[in-house]
């Protein structure tokens, strides 16, 4: 029978045996796992740095990997791919998980400051509601004679007694009620307010 040596004598990964490591690791070899770490590490820090771009981060991600690694080394199966491959597709997935959260936790906190800048539904409306009624109550001060709006503006918005508005207005203090009662008989008409 012919030997075959291309089947035999085929090239191995380089450096140590991963997969007999990683079968070490999973039965808690801490002394396998430093050989694993020792050899996975840079190629996972330089595929997460990649990735990442931030210094910092990338450290944390590897060391998450690394982790990894040593808690499901039992999970690796050598028919599925190289050992380097798995630990490659760990770290991988493990930096664009940490993109992945960065970028919502940032739309998160857009959408946050723009909530914060948006004033709520009920105060834009109170604002519209409010502009439209002063609106509508310079309209109708309008259709007022003169001494009715004198007498309502400054009892009403200036703040003077019945009083003050008939010194101030140098008129009898009856005659400025009946003024203003009836200009305020003319706005709750025009108005549309019902007693």
């Amino acid at each position: 029978m012919r030997h075959d040596a291309r089947l035999t004598d085929a090239p191995r990964e380089p450096g140590p045996d991963l997969p007999e490591l990683l079968g070490q690791v999973a039965r808690g070899d801490q002394k396998a796992f430093a050989t694993v770490y020792e050899a996975v590490a840079g190629p996972v820090m330089g595929l997460v740095r990649s990735i990442l771009r931030d210094p910092a981060q990338s450290e944390e991600v590897a060391q998450e990997v690394l982790v990894e690694v040593w808690r499901c080394a039992a999970r690796y199966q050598p028919e599925r791919g190289s050992a380097m491959s798995w630990v490659m597709t760990l770290a991988h997935r493990r930096a664009v998980d940490r993109v992945r959260s960065a970028q919502a936790a940032s739309n998160r906190e857009h959408r946050a400051a723009l909530l914060d800048r948006t004033p709520a539904f009920d105060e834009v409306t109170e604002q519209v509601e409010a502009r439209l009624e002063r609106e509508q109550v310079r309209r109708c001060m309008r259709t007022l004679t003169e001494v009715q709006r004198e007498s309502v503006t400054l009892a009403y918005y200036r703040g003077h007694t019945y009083r003050e508005v008939a010194e101030l207005l140098a008129l009898p203090l009856g005659t400025v009620k009946t003024r203003l009662r009836d200009g305020l008989i003319r706005l709750r008409d025009c108005l549309g307010v019902s007693v």
